[in-house]
């Protein structure tokens, strides 16, 4: 048996560092690890989910470009397509309006509101022939939307003017991805009752 009184030999003192030096190098090896792991994590996500349009990016370029006038006409109309004037140089405007009106409750409110909705295009039929074909996820989509508005939001005429224009980019978009093409210009509410 060793005598613990007795000063360390070399053995003992070259045992001791090389724990010691194992323990360091476990530790700094564990440590390069972890960061190892933790960016190619972040390198993962960012090639999975970065995207040059993104809605943040979107939002960010619109906040940060002034407004035009471009910005100000009705969408709904593809990149370069025009309406053909008609012969007698007036367009003539064709309306949809939904058999029910829509039901839901605003945004933070227990009352609920009732409105009824009418869309108009002057462009061909076709864009009134795809509000019918698509009514059912038009209505889904219109009523996530009025669902967004609280009750003040939605009073008064400016009010009103942006839930229709919230309304229309809504129904456009959803017609876009559908079918290619939106070309709702307006939408107007035959009722609006608030309980």
């Amino acid at each position: 048996m060793p005598d613990k009184s007795a000063p360390p030999t070399i053995d003992d003192t070259t045992a001791e560092t090389r724990r010691r030096g194992g323990k360091l190098v476990m530790l700094l090896g564990l440590t390069l690890g972890a960061a190892a792991f933790t960016g190619a994590g972040f390198g993962a996500a960012w090639f999975l989910f970065h995207e040059r349009n993104s809605p943040v990016s979107q939002a960010l370029r619109m906040i940060e470009r002034p407004v035009q006038s471009d910005d100000l006409r009705p969408r709904g109309g593809m990149p370069g397509q025009t309406r053909p004037t008609p012969a007698d140089g007036a367009f003539q405007t064709t309306y949809f309006s939904f058999d029910e009106p829509l039901t839901t409750n605003p945004q933070g409110s227990r009352r609920f509101i009732q409105i009824g909705v009418t869309l108009s295009t002057q462009y061909d039929a076709k864009v009134m022939d795809f509000v019918k074909k698509h009514q059912a996820a038009l209505r889904s989509d219109m009523l996530a939307v009025i669902g967004g508005f609280s009750e003040d939001a939605m009073s008064g005429r400016e009010g009103r003017e942006a839930l229709a224009l919230a309304l229309r980019e809504a129904i456009n978009e959803r017609l876009e991805i559908l079918e290619g093409f939106g070309g709702v210009e307006g939408v107007f509410f035959p009722s609006f009752v608030l309980q």
